[in-house]
């Protein structure tokens, strides 16, 4: 079966050994995807809102990069350190989706890679294939 690949240019894709996000079939898995900046730091450090919104544009252009968008995502998994925020965290997501909401789950964990880091999201896609 074909595998598409694509990378984002985050640092640990190549230090770690992983991919942004994989095609199998009709099936896209996004890796988990933290807010980093376009210069490899955090995004917006201490905004919870903001961070979840650009871990969703970092998620739409590797859905873009395999021919498709954030209308075919049908599960998302968010991972937070701070569960309290989970108004600011939600409202991005929703904004994002718009009328096509996925399943999701949002769970606090005790850390990121980064301690600036607030949230961290995967994300998975269903799309038609030859």
């Amino acid at each position: 079966m074909k595998v598409e690949r694509t990378f984002s240019g985050a640092p640990w894709e190549a230090k770690v050994g992983y991919c942004r996000a994989l095609k199998v079939g009709g099936h896209i898995f996004v890796t988990g995807t933290a807010p980093i900046d376009d210069d490899g730091g955090t995004f917006a450090p201490g905004d919870a809102y903001a961070q979840t919104r650009r871990c969703l544009e970092i998620i739409q252009q590797a859905l873009h990069n395999l021919g498709t968008d954030g209308k075919q995502v049908v599960r998302t998994r968010m991972f937070v350190t701070d569960i309290n925020r989970w108004a600011d965290y939600g409202r991005a997501h929703q904004e994002f989706f718009g009328e096509y909401p996925p399943a999701t789950t949002l769970v606090e964990v005790r850390a990121l890679i980064d301690p600036e880091m607030l949230i961290e999201v995967e994300a998975e896609a269903i799309v038609d294939h030859e």
